[in-house]
């Protein structure tokens, strides 16, 4: 197929459009709950290191500084229980969501080449293995995947966007398992990671896929994608990462200097300054942990279902009505002026299901829930 979109879906969010107009008209104005775009300032830590190192007239390296590789490693050490990532085996990426769509293509993969991906999930997944020529295979199931041989990538993505279903670490040891015995590569997303609201990660972040108890201490076949884009209000810099098996980084950095795919210099040292401040990390998921208890009692107030969502920037929904669409529930909310997510965006399975960001400033949700409580 090539890297051409003639078999790729409609981009989703284009069918938001007329709730979004409906909602956009409601007498008190919009609340978008739609996107997970961060509406809070940047900390000042990483505007001042940008704007230190604005001065930048030559390129920056593809597989970014050295100070910057150092600072991923040491912050896995220091907030994922991760203690030996090799600074080697680190790679910035423009943005997440870049990797995930070109992950497939980047590690050679084409037709004849199967991608599994949680089968309800962010679509990019699926879309990936798509633009390299590949077949995505949505599958939790461990066993329908496993004994198969045209497995060559193995997504998983905990906390999930957008359930905020968590994998722990029997959950994640038995996927690495099962990929190792077919020589297929593992892709854990982990943007969510700190954002871990119920016991037993509240406070300390949730499994990593390099966590020396799910990988053994072997990171061979394995990444591990972040961004810095949630955690700290950096989605306009494009700040990201992959790290794990040094090979497999090697590999994506070899195609990415041919393909001139570089984080601006600029850029990666503000990332420094993101990585090695824990404060305004701590601050923000303060703020997003009050903004998910008022959404949560507001719409569980008004009759609509809080299922899962333990971790993540989501709460995900269930409408009031017994069977209810997911659609039906979008056009509830929206006559309330409440634009949310169908979760038909996420796969068949979560039709009945919305996805609600927490990404609103204070005030936003509280008008929200001002109007699910007076519905």
């Amino acid at each position: 197929m090539g890297l051409h979109g003639g078999a790729l879906p409609d981009f989703p969010w284009d069918s938001l459009k007329p709730y979004a107009e409906q909602a956009r008209s409601h007498p008190d104005g919009l609340v978008d709950l739609s996107v997970g775009t961060p509406v809070d300032p940047t900390p000042d830590v990483v505007r001042s290191a940008l704007a230190a190192a604005g001065n930048w007239p030559g390129y920056p390296t593809t597989h970014g500084t050295p100070e910057l590789r150092q600072a991923v490693a040491q912050w896995f050490a220091r907030r994922r229980g991760v203690p030996d990532v090799d600074p080697a085996g680190v790679l910035p990426t423009v943005g997440s969501k870049e990797l995930v769509a070109l992950l497939p293509a980047l590690l050679g993969l084409g037709p004849g080449d199967v991608v599994v991906h949680p089968e309800v999930a962010y679509p990019t997944y699926d879309v990936g293995a798509r633009l390299a020529g590949a077949t995505p295979l949505p599958a939790d199931d461990v066993a329908v995947w496993g004994a198969r041989d045209d497995v060559r990538l193995v997504w998983v993505n905990s906390p999930s966007n957008p359930t905020g279903r968590v994998l722990d670490v029997p959950a994640l040891r038995a996927v690495v398992d099962a990929a190792r015995r077919l020589g297929a590569v593992v892709a854990s997303d982990e943007c969510y990671a700190l954002l871990a609201w119920d016991a037993p990660w509240s406070g300390s972040g949730t499994p990593s896929l390099l966590d020396p108890a799910v990988c053994g201490g072997r990171h061979e076949g394995l990444l591990v994608v972040h961004s810095l884009s949630k955690q700290s209000n950096l989605a306009g810099y494009r700040g990201a990462f992959v790290a794990g098996d040094p090979g497999l980084v090697s590999r994506l950095l070899e195609v990415r200097k041919h393909a001139g795919m570089i984080v601006p210099g600029p850029v990666q040292a503000a990332m420094v300054a993101a990585l090695t401040d824990d404060e305004h990390v701590d601050v923000q998921v303060a703020r997003y942990r009050r903004r998910r208890e008022v959404l949560r009692q507001a719409f569980t107030g008004a009759g609509l279902h809080v299922e899962d969502s333990p971790a993540g920037l989501y709460l995900w929904v269930r409408g009031a009505g017994p069977g209810q669409d997911c659609w039906a529930t979008v056009a509830d909310l929206a006559g309330l002026g409440v634009l949310v997510a169908p979760g038909a965006f996420y796969g068949p399975s979560a039709a009945r299901h919305v996805r609600v960001a927490l990404t609103a400033s204070d005030e936003s949700v509280a008008r929200a829930a001002a109007r699910l409580q007076a519905a």
